[in-house]
């Protein structure tokens, strides 16, 4: 009896060239689409490939299979979620930078909601939230930054404050995808009044 290699995750080359790059970016998308349309169960390399118009060879010198194209589909929306996120530490307060923030992680969530909940469940497996921890180590140096600043009552461990505003967050904003809420500045007020109130800042803006 034979033991079952596991497959890759990672990419099997990273494009070089710009061809290359709208390539992969065409894979990316035709996998973005197809969840949409057909969820998970209906994700497949052929069908892929075909959506992108490329042969099966050219998507498998990128990726091994279908959950290398889930983890570099999360990857993708992650960093433009990141790319938003980022624009906090420019805000003057720690409150600016969290409702920052909320929103930016709002918007990602009501932006393509069919996508973003059907990778929410693929992300919580093992082997794939492996891959994007280096993801949730960045989102936690970022509040660590903002949960600096003088308007933020001191927490008793600023890197469990970090780890539960991660939590608060998606539970929140995941929720209320599934629920197929699309009132954007809502969802953002009652996130605000779940960080708020967990910080300790009384004096938040209705």
């Amino acid at each position: 009896m034979t033991t079952k290699k596991h497959q890759s995750l990672k990419p099997r080359k990273i494009p070089s060239q710009s061809r290359a790059e709208q390539t992969v970016a065409a894979i990316l998308e035709a996998a973005a689409c197809i969840l949409e349309t057909k969820g998970l169960d209906g994700l497949n390399t052929n069908l892929v490939a075909q959506r992108a118009g490329v042969s099966i060879g050219s998507l498998y010198q990128y990726f091994p299979g279908k959950d290398a194209l889930i983890v570099a589909l999360s990857q993708r929306e992650r960093a433009v979620f990141f790319a938003e996120a980022e624009g906090a530490l420019n805000e003057p307060t720690g409150q600016r930078g969290l409702k920052h923030l909320i929103a930016a992680s709002v918007r990602q969530q009501l932006r393509r909601p069919t996508l973003a909940r059907l990778l929410d469940f693929e992300e919580n497996r093992p082997s794939i939230a492996k891959e994007l921890a280096p993801f949730i180590t960045a989102m936690t140096e970022l509040i660590r930054q903002l949960l600096d600043h003088e308007d933020i009552p001191p927490q008793p461990s600023i890197e469990t404050a970090a780890g539960d505003i991660i939590a608060i967050v998606r539970a929140i904003v995941d929720a209320a995808g599934e629920r197929g809420e699309v009132d954007r500045t809502a969802l953002e007020l009652r996130v605000s009044r779940a960080l708020f109130g967990y910080l300790g800042i009384v004096g938040r803006q209705p």
